[in-house]
């Protein structure tokens, strides 16, 4: 299992970079830099604290993981 540190810095870089293409999207359709970055910052917030829940409880699921069976 990985550290609660690694999935945190994980999240968090994933979040960068979803905060770049949601910015940059939001703004090309609305125009407005204000709102991009008020979706976007929202946006990231949310799907850094879904994405950190998503991976501890990922963390406990053990199907998938372990020795193969010969």
């Amino acid at each position: 299992m990985e550290s609660k540190l690694r999935t945190i810095a994980k999240a968090i870089t994933w979040q960068v970079l979803g905060l770049a293409m949601t910015g940059g999207l939001a703004w090309f359709h609305t125009g407005s830099m204000l709102t991009a970055l008020s979706f976007a910052l929202t946006t990231a917030a949310s799907g850094l604290a879904f994405f950190i829940v998503h991976e501890r409880l990922w963390a406990r699921v053990r199907w998938g993981i372990g020795a193969r069976r010969a």
